[in-house]
């Protein structure tokens, strides 16, 4: 069988310049690596491989790897073929350098909210799963896919959800996104066009999800906050609205959760006008006193929007999100979905469908729920012990603690620890601009360190603390 230049090793984008083959080889190779295209130590082609790239015979490629050997420019050893060799980095300006720069390695802490620990992200059960999830995957899994979702994720979740949150669920009402923005944005996208003006959206929230439905040509008013959630109850305040925007199983940011009779208000209210309630289950499964609260959708599957993603229980890089639609949406979603072309790539919507189906992912939520509830409870300690008269409000849930200051502390606590490397977020970061002032606070995230890194963030906390 004739070999064909497909079958060769390594790609490399070359192109010779000036007079003769060999020669113009040469300068191209010599200027990829000045420039720090080709980098110290990167393996070349082979002769023959590099050759049939170029159309040209494989002895001059040979000759000119040759000479550059000679040079100094590369280095060729039996058995390690042919490599960049090791010279002085050049000198790196702008944009090259800015992405070449290092960062400094315990700089500081990230205590802001909003991610998981990504150290704990279960490598060697994702690969697993991946494997068998690809061996398993038919050839049409890698073709252009269905703006649904694959069926195979949208049929375990369907399981899952029903089970572990109380939503009412099936494969066929279920549409994967990108993640909670991208599902914002096409609810924002399909609702706009059923001529609807304004969306609702909690007190405090995050200015993202506002931004998005901005941009989709929706009124964002906003509902009172108070100790037992958003104020679902008075009506007046819903009035105009199309759709509201809730986070009732953990208020993001306040932390407390939707009272029951504010839940049932909330869906009596979408009965009675028509409108929709958007669920925002972005950490349910993480409740530490308790058993998890069910989801809204239960109560009325028919005018709750639930939506869920991968972020918070896994890592927001998968960008693997969910949407559990009233009957009524699905098509107008779908239709939305295949306009924008943004979607999850098939093989890690399947790689989760049996990450889900083998229990890896009961698993894995399993052994978070008790490493965050480990780190709650250190919070709790250490305020106890070294700022006494700092008090943690909201559930014991999720990812993030709010921390309650002195009247008019928040911004200089803020700064203070800024100043010392140490990065959080105050509470009046999330706070609506139509809503009064609020408290002095501060959004902890004490999901986002590593491990090892915790006790020093922890530590780094107390010290900044009024």
């Amino acid at each position: 069988m004739t070999d064909s230049w497909a079958t060769f090793g390594r790609d490399l984008h070359l192109e010779p310049v000036g007079q003769g083959l060999r020669s113009g080889l040469m300068e191209a190779l010599r200027d990829a690596v000045r420039t720090g295209r080709l980098t110290p130590g990167t393996r070349l082609p082979s002769s023959r491989a590099l050759a049939a790239d170029l159309g040209v015979a494989r002895n001059t490629v040979a000759d000119a790897y040759a000479e550059l050997v000679a040079e100094g420019w590369l280095t060729a050893r039996q058995g390690s073929g042919t490599r960049v060799a090791q010279r002085s980095a050049p000198r790196r300006t702008g944009l090259a350098a800015a992405r070449s720069a290092p960062v400094r390695a315990g700089a500081g802490h990230n205590l802001k909210p909003g991610s998981p620990d990504l150290s704990a992200f279960p490598r060697a059960a994702w690969l697993r799963a991946a494997r068998k999830a690809l061996t398993a995957a038919p050839d049409e899994a890698f073709g252009y896919g269905d703006p649904h979702g694959r069926v195979e994720l949208r049929t375990v979740l369907a399981e899952y959800l029903a089970r572990a949150r109380g939503v009412y669920a099936d494969p066929e009402r279920i549409v994967i996104c990108s993640g909670f923005a991208h599902g914002l944005t096409l609810l924002g996208r399909v609702l706009r066009q059923r001529r609807v003006r304004e969306i609702a959206v909690e007190s405090y929230h995050l200015d993202l999800h506002t931004s998005l439905l901005t941009e989709a040509g929706l009124r964002t008013p906003c509902l009172a906050l108070d100790e037992h959630g958003s104020r679902t109850d008075e009506p007046a305040a819903l009035r105009g609205a199309g759709a509201v925007l809730l986070t009732p199983a953990h208020q993001f940011p306040t932390g407390v959760p939707l009272h029951p009779d504010r839940r049932a208000a909330a869906v009596d209210w979408a009965r009675s006008t028509g409108g929709l309630v958007l669920e925002d289950d972005y950490d349910g499964e993480f409740r530490y006193d308790r058993q998890p609260v069910g989801a809204l959708q239960g109560l009325d599957p028919e005018r709750v929007v639930y939506l869920g993603t991968a972020s918070k229980s896994l890592a927001p890089g998968l960008r693997l999100g969910w949407m559990v639609l009233p009957r009524s949406l699905v098509g107008e979603v779908v239709a939305a979905k295949g306009v924008s072309d943004w979607m999850s790539g098939s093989p890690d919507q399947l790689t989760l469908a049996e990450f889900i189906a083998s229990g890896a992912y009961d698993r894995h939520v399993r052994s978070m729920r008790l490493r965050y509830r480990r780190r709650r409870d250190q919070l709790v300690a250490a305020l106890a012990e070294r700022a006494p008269g700092i008090e943690v409000s909201g559930i014991a849930a999720g990812l993030h603690a709010v921390l309650e200051l002195p009247p008019g502390a928040e911004r200089s606590v803020v700064q203070a620890a800024a100043f010392q490397g140490l990065a959080l977020d105050g509470l009046a970061r999330y706070r609506h601009p139509d809503a009064p002032a609020g408290r002095d606070a501060l959004v902890i995230g004490y999901g986002s360190p590593s491990e090892s890194a915790w006790a020093g963030a922890l530590d780094a906390l107390c010290r900044v603390l009024p």
